[in-house]
């Protein structure tokens, strides 16, 4: 079995790029009119090798910062001589399937995923759709700091911006094709919620034609209300629609359509931890699930892990970020890998996270099994988890000895009866203290402890 990984490898320097693109305040550097152009320009000069036509996919989901975002990048990357295919608002997954089937050098995806319509972000995917690594991130930073005048070509071969009328039709025959042939979502009710987001039309399109009877609701964009008490990050509004209408199950997505989670028909939300759990038990026992193992972050619960061992499969851990997960998915060979947040990760349907298609896979088992979503989706008793997030100015607080201190000395009192996490967020200046143990009380006990050793040194600084 590969050996557990709990670190990326060192990355190049990156300002810009975070642990999922470039994200921001919009309308506030970097997430203005002013380095999108940058950004297309530059990236535009990097993909644009080889001979012609040279093609970027450009998508984006429904905030309104993304009219903004959206047109500067368009003339980014014409005045690098690359076409231009605009999609309009359609999910992150989507975007990455179009990028491929279109030969596109490049694919672009305008969102903040789960944040509200305040922020925005920038998201880019090579012509094998995956996103980008991040050697090809650093080096494209380092062009938009220099002198672009050499990215800009000669009028004549300027490119052109064109719009993809049937781009919604191609996602959603992709995603009815990940659903087993033969069967059908016929008899069950589903409350789908799209945060307002990307999938506000793809979603319940898809759920609808493979037979479901569909409650929708976050379909109602109007560039502000994106994720704001709705999806993934809020599925309260969900809970209760689910319990009301007597819905078989419901299903939340974030505002790009990457991440899902779940609420069975008593109103218990299912995280990713629990999904990556069921599609492994399923795939297993069909002898499809690759690599004998999962892939998942630092994040994901022992109880994951031990209801992974006990059938004989690993867990393998990365940092947290959807693309470390991917890349050391297709180091190990393994077809299932995720994260808690509800990032799923299955290539032999798509090479990004996919919220959709990783729903699509729950259902075919309730299909199937004939049973409940309460009882399938409850895979393993997750270990007592918190998460504290606290955050700072200036330095990081973890540079500092009496932080470093702090934690090994939690670290070696809870020993081998649980786990400490540390990170600095790769979107914002936060700190995320997670501890994990057999008690809970020993896991409160030990996150107070460590966020209140954060916070006196973020006060003192």
């Amino acid at each position: 079995m590969p050996k557990d990984s709990h670190q990326a490898p060192p990355a190049p320097a990156r300002r810009l790029f975070g642990t999922d693109g470039i994200r921001g305040t919009a309308n506030r550097a970097p997430m203005d009119a002013a380095t999108a152009l940058r950004l297309g320009q530059a990236a535009g000069r990097y993909f644009n090798r080889g001979a012609p036509p040279h093609r970027v996919v450009i998508g984006k989901d429904t905030r309104l910062s993304g009219y903004m975002l959206e047109p500067a990048l368009t003339a980014g990357f014409i005045g690098a001589g690359m076409d231009v295919v605009i999609v309009g608002p359609l999910p992150t997954p989507a975007i990455a399937l179009l990028t491929r089937s279109l030969r596109a050098d490049l694919g672009v995806m305008i969102s903040a995923s789960h944040n509200l319509f305040e922020d925005n972000g920038i998201k880019l995917f090579g012509p094998d759709g995956l996103k980008l690594t991040d050697e090809q991130e650093a080096a494209i930073e380092a062009l938009m700091e220099g002198d672009l005048a050499g990215a800009l070509v000669p009028p004549g071969k300027l490119g052109r911006a064109s719009r993809l009328e049937d781009a919604p039709g191609r996602y959603i025959e992709a995603a009815k094709q990940s659903f087993p042939r033969g069967r059908t979502l016929e008899g069950l009710r589903i409350v789908v919620d799209c945060a307002h987001g990307a999938a506000y039309k793809v979603a319940p399109t898809v759920l609808w034609e493979l037979g479901a009877e569909v409650v929708k609701i976050g379909v109602e964009p109007d560039g502000f209300n994106i994720n704001r008490r709705c999806g993934s990050t809020a599925p309260g509004q969900l809970t209760e629609l689910v319990r009301e209408r007597r819905a078989d199950l419901g299903i939340a997505l974030d505002g790009d359509a990457d991440r899902v989670v779940l609420v069975d028909e008593q109103g218990q939300v299912v995280d990713g931890d629990q999904i990556l759990a069921l599609i492994a038990r399923s795939w297993h026992q069909q002898e499809r699930l690759r690599g004998g193992a999962v892939v998942a972050t630092v994040m994901s619960n022992m109880g994951l892990e031990r209801f992974l061992a006990a059938r004989g499969l690993g867990l393998l851990r990365t940092a947290v970020g959807d693309r470390y997960v991917g890349e050391r998915m297709r180091e190990e060979g393994c077809n299932l890998g995720g994260e808690q947040s509800g990032h799923m990760i299955m290539p032999d349907f798509g090479t990004t996270g996919d919220g959709l298609i990783a729903a699509l896979q729950v259902l075919a088992v309730l299909v199937e099994e004939r049973r409940p979503a309460s009882e399938v989706l409850r895979c393993f008793t997750p270990l007592p988890q918190r998460l504290v997030n606290v955050r700072y100015a200036g330095a990081s607080p973890l540079n500092d000895e009496g932080v470093k201190a702090a934690i090994a000395a939690e670290e070696a009192a809870l020993g081998a009866r649980g786990r400490v996490l540390i990170r600095a967020s790769g979107t914002e200046p936060v700190i995320r203290v997670m501890a994990e143990a057999e008690e809970e009380a020993l896991v409160e006990a030990t996150v107070e402890r460590l966020a209140e050793a954060i916070r006196a040194k973020a006060r003192a600084a």
